[in-house]
Order: structure tokens, then C-alpha cells, then sequence
């Protein structure tokens, strides 16, 4: 017998929750691709989603992934034996780092582990030891979904200007934009990188790439441009296809633009807040199942935490089996541990379309299955959270 007969839900760190308004949205029959609303809706999200990003710059579509992205901010502005620094703080700035190694270039790391977030300080000391400025771009992300991991952009920021570093900065926003405080202007960022299956509630299918003016110039002399992202047909298209490099992708156009929508109509400045809330109530919640050799938030520096995405090391508690149990027997997928983490923990996505039964739901689950495996817990991970989202209600 399972209880497993309501609506599922998945709580992973993306693909994240549709809205039943996108969903909708893109439950429509093929439109006229050539002129009309389809060509004022794509105009349209060119114009908004700079606004989520919090800049000015222009933003490139890849018809793609998040790794699609990847590429796209690579080939766009760097050159065969060009070096880059990665910046280490978990799985994917290293995964950036090793596709760009695919095209000829040449990747230096940052040491860095999966439980802090990157120094600036010793980034500062790398690029003053870079005398002859060989570094042409330094390659972080603001959030590691493997790790949960926050990185303080701002800090890195000072350090290069500190150092009095030309290179560009790069940050993967893949698991943060939306989700997060993140002011690429403000904050001197030269390369944003997005997709739309995490906090912008709208399946995989499209990434981002947000440039300034520094990108842009660096851009006219790369020599990894390749026909398909090249920017230079796409920065200012006059025909509507080549946006997108070819035809429209119609169901994720439609999708963006009601997803755009519920940002706006919600404001970003609150959905930051919403995000921190509830992100904060499942870090309560696993601090209250603490025990030794049991569940564990694996970022112990609490600034660094992220409110996308939440690793809890597991202890002694099976994860392979406390994740098929709230899978198969309750209904909830949660996040399964990547590389290092693969045998050590679960990830509890929190990011896009989340509100605090979602949340509380997830939490009760998990501490439901905790009951049934007869695992160690403290307290009552439930009730921690509550008694935080019941003081913002």
C-alpha cells in the first residue's frame, strides 16, 4: 500500500516546479512565426529580462541549456590559448572551466573545496602575481548546486579591482537568477550566464547570456566565434529569426514571457525575499534534525548558504533510500548527491514557483521518512520551520 495518490511534486534544484499559468501559456496552437505577437513578445523579453539580471546590457538567447550558455559566453569572447581562472567553490565553475579546455582554452584553477565559498583574498594575491596580465577571464558561479554554495560576487569584485586585473569577470547565475540578490551592473560583472529551468519557472530549453560593454569589445576580436552563437547577427537583428539563430523556439517563448510576468507582478525585490525565507525555514528544519552521524547541512558558514538550493549531508541515513522512499511512497523527488556527494547526501531545491506549504510539505516528507527508516533526529525539523514562516505570514 502507498499514500503516493495526490499530485507529485519535484523539490530538486531544477528543473523546478512550472506554474500552472506557464504550463498554460504554452498549450497553444503554432502561431504565425513570421509576423505579429510572436515577433512583439520576443521584442519584448529582449527588453525585460535585463531587468532581472539588474542591467542595462543586452542579452543573448541560446536556444539550449544552461551548458548551451556556457559555450555561448565562451566562444563569444575568448581565443584559442587564452587563459582563465577558474574560481573552485564546488562542481560546476570546474565543468565551465572544462569545456572551455575543449576549445584550446587554457584553464587554471583556483584551489577551492566544497564547504566554502571562493576567498577573495586569495584571488587578490593570484592576479597581482599576474603580472603580465595573461589571465583574459576569471570564471565563477554564484550558487553550486552541488554543494549549495554562495558566492559573494561583490567581494571577488573588489578583490580584481584590488588587484588592478582587465580580466573579465564571469558568473554563472544558472541556479541563482531569481532567486538570489544579484545586480550585474552594480556589482561589475562582465559575463551573466542563465537558463530558464530554475528560478524563471519555465522548462529547460533556453539559456542567457547578459554582456557589457567590456564583453562586447572583447567580443570583436575572439577568434572561438562559431556560426551558430555567434553574437554579431544576433545583437542587433533585423530579421526576427536570427534572435534565435534559426526558428523560433514558439512554447518557450510564450513560456518566458508569462514567467516574466509573475515576476514582475510579485516584484523581484520580494521574490528575493520569499526565496530567503523559505530557504531559511528547511536550513531550520535540518539544523533541528542534527545529530551526530545524522543529517547535516553541509555549509556551515551561514552568509554563504544559498536560498536556492539547500546539501544536507546525510550521516549515517541511507540517502539512496530516503530519497526512493519519498519518491515512490509520498509522492516528493528530492536532489540526489552529485560527484563527492553522490553517497553522502540529499539537495532540497527551494527556488521559482515555491510557497510554504511547498516548503513545509517537502520538510513534513522527509521527516516522515526519517520516522519510517528509524533514522537519528533530534527534533522536529516541522516544527522549526513553521514557527519561522508563521512569524512572516
Amino acid at each position: 500500500m502507498s499514500l503516493n495518490h495526490g499530485r507529485p511534486m519535484v523539490s530538486i534544484p531544477g528543473p523546478s516546479v512550472i506554474p500552472d499559468r506557464v504550463l498554460a501559456a504554452m498549450h497553444q496552437p503554432m502561431p504565425n512565426i513570421y509576423e505579429g505577437p510572436l515577433i512583439d513578445i520576443s521584442n519584448s523579453l529582449l527588453e525585460d529580462l535585463p531587468k532581472i539580471a539588474r542591467t542595462s546590457h543586452p542579452v543573448f538567447i541560446s536556444v539550449s541549456n544552461g551548458h548551451g550558455a556556457w559555450e555561448m559566453a565562451i566562444s563569444n569572447t575568448l581565443s584559442r590559448g587564452d587563459r582563465v581562472l577558474i574560481l573552485e567553490s564546488g562542481r560546476f565553475a570546474i565543468n565551465w572551466g572544462a569545456m572551455a579546455s575543449v576549445s584550446g582554452v587554457i584553464c587554471e584553477h583556483l584551489p577551492g573545496n566544497d564547504l566554502d565559498p571562493v576567498d577573495p583574498a586569495a584571488l587578490e594575491e593570484r592576479l597581482k602575481e599576474d603580472k603580465k596580465h595573461e589571465i583574459a577571464a576569471i570564471l565563477v558561479v554564484q550558487v553550486d548546486t552541488a554543494s549549495s554554495v554562495r558566492n559573494d560576487i561583490p567581494a571577488l569584485r573588489k578583490a580584481i579591482d584590488s588587484a588592478g586585473h582587465p580580466a573579465l569577470l564571469m558568473v554563472d547565475c544558472i541556479a541563482s537568477l531569481a532567486c538570489e540578490k544579484f545586480e550585474m551592473d552594480e556589482w561589475g560583472v562582465d559575463i551573466t550566464v542563465a537558463a530558464t529551468q530554475k528560478g524563471l519557472m519555465v522548462p529547460p530549453g533556453l539559456g542567457f547570456v547578459f554582456a557589457s560593454a567590456k564583453a562586447l569589445t572583447a567580443h570583436a576580436n575572439a577568434n572561438l566565434r562559431t556560426g551558430y552563437f555567434d553574437w554579431t547577427s544576433r545583437i542587433n537583428p533585423v530579421e526576427h529569426y536570427k534572435i534565435y539563430c534559426g526558428t523560433p523556439p514558439i512554447q518557450h517563448i510564450w513560456a518566458l514571457r508569462e514567467a516574466l510576468d509573475m515576476i514582475f507582478e510579485e516584484g523581484l525585490n520580494n521574490a528575493w525575499v520569499r526565496h530567503e525565507v523559505l530557504a531559511e525555514s528547511v536550513r531550520l528544519a535540518v539544523n533541528a534534525w542534527a545529530v551526530p552521524e545524522g543529517m547535516e547541512l553541509n555549509i556551515k558558514q551561514q552568509s554563504a548558504r544559498s536560498n536556492a538550493v539547500t546539501t544536507v549531508l546525510t550521516g549515517t541515513v541511507n540517502p539512496k533510500e530516503l530519497r526512493r522512499l519519498s519518491e515512490e511512497k509520498a509522492g516528493v523527488t528530492l536532489g540526489l548527491g552529485l560527484g563527492e556527494f553522490a553517497d553522502r547526501s540529499i539537495r532540497i531545491g527551494h527556488m521559482g514557483h515555491l510557497n510554504p506549504h511547498m516548503v513545509l510539505g517537502t520538510i513534513g516528507t522527509i521527516e516522515a521518512c526519517l520516522e519510517s527508516m528509524g533514522a537519528p533526529i533530534g527534533s522536529s525539523g516541522v516544527a522549526a520551520a513553521a514557527q519561522l514562516i508563521g512569524s512572516r505570514l
